[in-house]
């Protein structure tokens, strides 16, 4: 029973682009950036960051649309495909989106688990 509660009513869900304050990974300190929803944990979710910075040249970071999630942007994002990030419940402030499902099946392939 609890575990239906617990699901059913937890903000965000997999799949999903959430702003979140996101912890620095060199030191003290967060960001609030864009980040892919991957699965929910007992007291927060694992994400994936979201980056404008251009990262064609990387091999561990896709290209996704961003219009359909932010309607300011001028060029398409960057998902980082490196491991996850655990961010807390209440860090996971607003809704932006949803990753589109071609690119989901993708990302669920790649972070089983």
């Amino acid at each position: 029973m609890w575990t239906w509660f617990w699901q059913r009513f937890r903000k965000a869900k997999p799949g999903e682009i959430w702003w979140a304050e996101v912890p620095y990974e060199d030191g003290p300190g967060s960001k609030v950036r864009p980040c892919l929803i991957l699965r929910p944990r007992w007291s927060g979710y694992d994400v994936l960051k979201i980056t404008s910075q251009d990262q064609s040249d990387r091999r561990d970071h896709i290209e996704i649309g961003t219009r359909s999630w932010d309607r300011n942007a001028t060029k398409n994002s960057y998902l980082d495909l490196t491991d996850p990030i655990r961010v807390r419940e209440k860090a996971v402030d607003n809704r932006a989106g949803a990753l589109d499902a071609p690119t989901w099946t993708k990302v669920r392939r790649l972070h089983r688990g």
